[in-house]
């Protein structure tokens, strides 16, 4: 008589760190219309209707100056970064239960989201960086439209737009991230705390800049520092949030 023994196949191939963060990134890139497709979708529907409302300026004859002025002062080149603050909320959200599932560690997790909302903030970086130079080379896309060079863009070349973006997206992506692992650590009632905590903390630092006349103080340091020296505060807080959702998602348990 033969006897067959089952025995569990057990994997003895050495596996790098870095592989195990890259798997988060191809598991994330498994619907790249969510970090890719979608946020240029909103930007190119606001692209569009700058196009038409240029178009119509235009040709009815009204002063092309004063709509350029105007629109520096759009917001539609910030329009997808509404979007990717559900994003962030979305890649902890819908995607933790299913990395752990296959034996990813929750560290390999946060690091490999965070390679990925990096992937994703510079290559936008480098899009819009690029789109507010071919905006003014055309002049306004040969119809005189101003949006991409808007609000602080196309006033200090590509570098320091390529980084304002940069800081701006990576904020708002581990601003969704963040706050979804307070909701998977604490549920609701650590939601509640963590909005209340923010509006009292808001609330509190206006009134102190109020009280003690520190806003024209305030308002001047930012000036001192220029564009390039507020967004590396706007870095700083990115990395507060990639951080803080790092020591929060250590203890959160998924759905």
């Amino acid at each position: 008589m033969t006897a067959v023994i089952d025995q569990q196949v057990v994997r003895t191939e050495p596996r790098s760190r870095f592989t195990e963060i890259w798997r988060i990134v191809r598991l994330h890139a498994v619907t790249p219309s969510v970090f890719f497709g979608i946020p240029w979708i909103i930007l190119g529907g606001a692209w569009l209707v700058s196009i038409v409302v240029g178009i119509i300026v235009t040709g009815a004859g009204a002063d092309a100056t004063k709509m350029v002025e105007g629109m520096r002062y759009s917001w539609a080149v910030l329009s997808p970064q509404w979007y990717l603050v559900v994003v962030g909320v979305q890649s902890i959200g819908m995607t933790l239960s299913f990395a752990l599932g296959f034996g990813a560690t929750r560290r390999d997790f946060w690091l490999g989201t965070s390679m990925m909302f990096g992937i994703v903030s510079l290559l936008n970086a480098v899009a819009i960086a690029t789109l507010v130079q071919l905006e003014k080379a055309t002049d306004g896309w040969w119809v005189g439209i101003s949006m991409f060079d808007a609000l602080w863009y196309g006033q200090n070349g590509w570098g320091v737009d390529f980084y304002t973006t940069l800081a701006l997206q990576l904020l708002v992506l581990f601003i969704g991230a963040s706050i979804t692992t307070v909701y998977l650590r604490w549920r609701m009632r650590g939601m509640l705390i963590l909005v209340f905590g923010a509006i009292a903390l808001a609330l509190t630092f206006v009134a102190i800049a109020t009280f003690t006349e520190s806003w024209p103080a305030i308002f001047e340091w930012l000036g001192s520092v220029g564009i390039v020296g507020v967004f590396t505060v706007v870095l700083g807080l990115a990395a507060f949030f990639a951080v803080g959702g790092y020591l929060v998602i250590r203890r959160a348990t998924p759905r």
